[in-house]
């Protein structure tokens, strides 16, 4: 069983997702280049991003994107600045390993790494597996950063 660093509520009060919206259940790992997260929200029938058919796994993108907002508010120094808010502004070599999200037993396990980035912008490469460790969705996205 992984230790867990911060639980729902705590990853609501850091990122500006909220209600159902906040689609992360908890932190499990974070430095100052990633986390990792689980998520359970892909079960509900309340999603959000659920649609008639399901909740598609290009909907993994979005559980990506809160990772990353995660862990801009970790990396912010704690007696700074609040931590700046960003813009999903890219995101290329998306390989989805499954069509849809609904259907995996389980928790979902959310990866992002940042690989690079600057005072304007980050960039992540992002990984969803299932417990066992299937690959599910991969990519990498660039974040445009607010200014200060």
């Amino acid at each position: 069983m992984m230790k867990t660093l911060l639980n729902a509520a705590d990853i609501a009060a850091r990122v500006p997702h909220h209600s159902t919206m906040c689609l992360l259940h908890a932190l499990h790992e974070s430095s100052d280049t990633h986390v990792l997260c689980s998520a359970i929200s892909h079960r509900t029938a309340d999603n959000p991003l659920r649609s008639a058919s399901g909740l598609l796994a290009c909907n993994a993108i979005e559980y990506a994107a809160q990772a990353m907002a995660l862990h801009g508010a970790m990396s912010a120094p704690a007696d700074g600045p609040p931590p700046r808010g960003g813009r999903l502004a890219s995101v290329r070599g998306v390989k989805l390993h499954t069509q849809r999200l609904d259907t995996i037993d389980g928790a979902l396990l959310v990866h992002v790494e940042r690989v690079a980035g600057d005072a304007g912008q980050a960039m992540y490469q992002f990984a969803l597996r299932d417990e066992q460790q299937q690959m599910l969705v991969q990519g990498r996205a660039t974040v445009l950063l607010s200014p200060p």
